[in-house]
């Protein structure tokens, strides 16, 4: 089983660490004009040579992990529509820009540029700029919705094979509602002023 990653950030180079570290293959798909000689980058690059564009990465992998900021989302729906993306597993990462039209959010494109895919949101909880955005490591969990049984089964297992505890959310029109949820975390941070980290955390009773 193979996992792609596809994006830049600090997010997708993490959570790519830590697949590695458990001992999974991962390749990282970037865009053209990526810089990998920032450190960390091409440690990866230098010792597991896996970076590539976008849609090498596609199709390569089993698992696609979209983990890149939103100014880069349309390159990566081009890629998408430009593979064969049939049975392929593509979980979303990433949110939406805040406003007040939460409900447009990018999933909908998704679904054009993958229509034959099984499609999932994960991980989105994290940030693109996890880990900073977790300085004292208390996000243990994360949300993930989408359909296909089987599939849901599969998404589960990767998100607590790197040590997430993993929440079913329901079916994959909900991820508009985990997206709020991270921008909830955001405004709150905002508002109180102060230069802290806001989270929550699921509590049953």
């Amino acid at each position: 089983m193979k996992i792609g990653i596809l994006g830049g950030t600090s997010l997708a180079k993490t959570l790519g660490k830590k697949f590695i570290e458990a001992g999974l293959d991962v390749v990282f798909g970037v865009r053209p004009d990526f810089d990998t000689q920032e450190p960390e980058w091409k440690m990866l690059n230098r010792l597991h040579h896996r970076i590539c564009p976008y849609e090498s990465a596609i199709i390569q992998s089993e698992f696609v992990l979209i983990c890149a900021d939103t100014g880069y989302l349309p390159e990566i729906w081009m890629s998408l529509k430009n593979t064969d993306t049939e049975d392929k597993l593509i979980i979303d990462c990433t949110n939406t820009v805040y406003d007040d039209r939460i409900k447009n959010s990018h999933i909908r494109l998704l679904k054009k540029a993958a229509p034959k895919a099984h499609l999932f949101k994960a991980f989105n909880n994290l940030g693109i700029d996890y880990p900073m955005s977790d300085n004292l490591g208390v996000i243990k969990e994360t949300y993930y919705c989408g359909e296909d049984v089987p599939e849901k089964i599969r998404v589960k297992r990767l998100i607590e094979f790197i040590g997430f505890k993993a929440i079913d959310a329901g079916k994959f029109e909900n991820a508009a509602l985990l997206e709020a949820f991270y921008h909830l975390e955001r405004e709150i941070a905002v508002n109180k002023s102060q230069n802290s980290q806001y989270h929550f955390k699921l509590i049953s009773a």
